[in-house]
């Protein structure tokens, strides 16, 4: 049964989010325990696949039984495996935080809404799986048009942000797509171990050189690198249900994984243009470390503070495929993964807010902690992570990529990531200041629109995200040693 896992992760949530639909019209709760059930499996099997790849080695799942060229295939390693496991779980809690949405919104909106989180989770799962050029451009445009719909769930001007990002979206797909045409053109195959192969063998330097180039846009507008992330503060600004954790946490980094895959797995360190695409993507990551801190600095609207604080965290992983050293890859796989649930954490915390007293402005957040004490001790860690204070996972992941930066005599990196640190330091103490020592009341005196601190369905998922952050933390030698041996091979 376990060899069918790579292929029942991603299925699982597609025929959840169909069915739901049609049981949404029955009953709300039918259509919701379904997406609950489907993603809470997807989860447990994206655990399992993964603790078997750490034993028995990488698994692959080819659909129909052909041969590669001809078969679309899953592949799972432990790079991936985690990246699988790590999005199963976002979309999972994220589903539970939409419960909130229910006492607010028409049943069919809701509901909806259920089954179009399903469909972007199972779109980043078969993204992350695939090990087809091809079939991952298939599953990027099923995430962008899942994320077009969540972000035009938030009124009217999410509808704006959502038209904005879609025609940005399809630029970026465009753009990736020509590339995988290209490279099929000169290589004959769409099977990314095959494509490697041919690629070594040279001759076909330039062509391969245009579609690289045309894969890294489209991916850098995907992925909001600088300077491609003009469409991302207002997307993750004018959602409504919790989805901008898993745009933002979440659905950001799926490009970047797959930058990581072709430059390092595809096109190999030894292509003839590496190393000068490589000092170009560095100095775009090094003004975006810094261009992401210094905008974020000045923003009063917490969700557009996060959202521009997600361009210094691209960055962040960015970095260790430009600096290419394994402990720098690895510590940028850390710091993938635990930012997802950092910043999701975070924006959980931001939508909580404005649940309860309808503002997110962050001058308004004075003494809020004696009504919301857990959102706010919440917000302290996740904060204490972004900044990368130990025993948090950022504090590690930014270790590991320091350490990879010094190994390969690119000191220049660490500098810049010990700056961009402190900046996260100024804005982040600034939520802090006016949620603990504020002496400006705030909303202390507000009238919250919902009584208590918050329900059940945001408490849990946003505990979970704090719970993880630490967890990495200390599981982070684990980790690192989990994913080594393979980036060994592929580094530099």
């Amino acid at each position: 049964m376990i060899q069918h896992y790579p292929a029942l992760v991603v299925i699982l949530p597609l025929c959840g989010a169909a069915l739901s639909l049609a049981l949404t019209k029955i009953h709300l709760h039918l259509g919701r325990n379904v997406i609950f059930l489907s993603m809470a499996l997807s989860f447990y099997m994206s655990i399992m696949q993964l603790r078997n790849v750490v034993i028995n080695g990488p698994m692959e799942y080819r659909f129909g039984g052909y041969a590669i060229p001809y078969s679309i295939e899953f592949r799972i390693d432990t790079v991936n495996g985690l990246v699988v496991a790590m999005v199963a779980l976002m979309g999972l809690i994220t589903a539970f935080y939409c419960i909130s949405g229910e006492i607010r919104s028409e049943k069919l909106k809701v509901g909806g809404a259920y089954a179009v989180v399903a469909l972007f989770v199972a779109g980043m799962l078969g993204n992350a799986s695939s090990a087809d050029a091809f079939n991952m451009y298939v599953f990027l445009e099923i995430t962008a048009l899942a994320a077009y719909c969540l972000i035009a769930l938030g009124g009217n001007r999410g509808m704006v942000a959502a038209f904005r990002y879609m025609l940005v979206g399809t630029i970026a797909g465009t753009f990736y797509l020509l590339g995988v045409g290209i490279l099929y053109s000169a290589t004959g195959t769409l099977n990314m171990q095959d494509m490697s192969i041919i690629i070594q063998q040279g001759g076909k330097d330039e062509a391969v050189l245009v579609a690289l180039c045309l894969m890294i846009a489209g991916l850098g507008i995907k992925s909001a690198l600088f300077p491609f992330h003009g469409w991302q503060p207002s997307a993750h600004t004018h959602e409504e249900r919790g989805s901008a954790a898993l745009i933002a946490g979440v659905m950001v980094k799926i490009p970047v994984y797959m930058l990581f895959r072709f430059v390092y797995c595809v096109f190999g360190t030894n292509f003839k243009y590496m190393q000068q695409i490589l000092i170009v993507l560095g100095i775009f990551v090094g003004i975006g470390m810094m261009y992401g801190s210094i905008r974020a600095i000045g923003q009063t609207n917490m969700k557009k503070l996060l959202a521009y604080s997600s361009i210094t965290q691209t960055s962040y992983f960015m970095l260790g495929i430009v600096i290419g050293s394994p402990v720098a890859l690895a510590g940028s796989l850390l710091h993938f993964i635990g930012d997802a649930f950092i910043k999701g954490g975070l924006f959980y915390c931001a939508g909580a807010i404005k649940y309860k007293f309808g503002t997110v402005n962050i001058d308004n957040f004075g003494r809020i902690y004696k009504k919301m004490p857990v959102t706010s001790a919440l917000i302290v860690a996740g904060a204490l992570s972004m900044i990368g204070i130990p025993p948090t996972v950022g504090f590690f992941s930014k270790w590991y990529i320091a350490m990879g930066a010094i190994q390969t005599g690119k000191y220049i990196f660490v500098i810049l990531l010990i700056i961009s640190s402190l900046l996260n330091a100024i804005y982040f103490f600034k939520i802090i200041e006016k949620i603990f020592m504020s002496k400006d009341k705030g909303l202390e005196d507000v009238r919250p629109v919902k009584k208590g601190e918050l329900p059940w369905s945001m408490l849990v998922p946003m505990s979970v995200c704090i719970v993880v952050i630490f967890l990495l933390g200390f599981l982070n030698v684990k980790i690192i040693n989990m994913v080594l041996p393979l980036l060994k091979g592929v580094g530099m």
